[in-house]
């Protein structure tokens, strides 16, 4: 039995999710909200002590960070592979899953599709200055990706692997936003990445219930 503890809202609760839809892999989405009154409950926090999310439960097997879960999903469980075999390609792959924890995740989501798609939504003003001193280092991370996506369909080719799963998500977050719409257009090749996955199975079911 598969369980995955976290919100649906969450990128890296997404990547998780996706990851375990192209695998094939039934599980179970049990809802943590780790912005609730509070935090999360005791119960969650002797799973994960960082309070954070997702964390996998497989049995009496737990563990958390997204890229541990990623890649214990797609090396222990059935369902075709999401690294590459070639050694150079799957350095690729991590190169990418990297950027986008180091670099992408706080810049794409936090400090430009945060600022100008929730806060608005949520009847806050955007930091326009936060905005503002993001797009230097949005536009480095999208041309880096766009340097090293190939041809397709895929970021790496011809086989889908955990860096599609691990980028989707930010990236359908990061276009909302109007600055990521208009960087986006400098990078054709990530776009039509883009359009395409959006339209795999795996994306629509993993769709936020409350949109996004």
């Amino acid at each position: 039995m598969i369980e995955l503890f976290g919100s649906d809202y969450s990128v890296y609760v997404r990547s998780a999710r996706l990851t375990l839809e192209e695998k094939g892999i039934d599980y179970t989405l049990c809802p943590i909200d780790v912005f609730a009154p509070g935090g999360p409950p005791d119960s969650y926090l002797a799973l994960n002590p960082f309070a954070k999310i997702p964390t996998l439960r497989h049995g009496t097997f737990v563990i958390y960070e997204t890229g541990a879960i990623l890649r214990y999903v797609d090396e222990q469980l059935e369902g075709p592979a999401l690294q590459p075999d070639d050694i150079q390609v799957r350095a690729r792959m991590n190169q990418i899953l990297s950027i986008l924890d180091a670099y992408a995740y706080s810049t794409l989501v936090w400090e430009i599709y945060v600022e100008r798609v929730v806060k608005p939504r949520d009847g806050s003003a955007p930091d326009e200055v936060r905005i503002s001193s993001a797009i230097g280092q949005a536009r480095r991370i999208v041309t880096a990706l766009e340097e090293l996506t190939r041809s397709g369909p895929f970021l790496l080719g011809n086989q889908l692997t955990l860096a599609d799963c691990h980028a989707a998500s930010m990236m359908h977050l990061f276009q909302q936003a109007e600055e990521g719409a208009l960087l986006l257009k400098s990078a054709p090749v990530l776009s039509r990445w883009l359009e395409m996955f959006r339209s795999r199975a795996s994306f629509v079911k993993t769709a936020p219930t409350a949109g996004d």
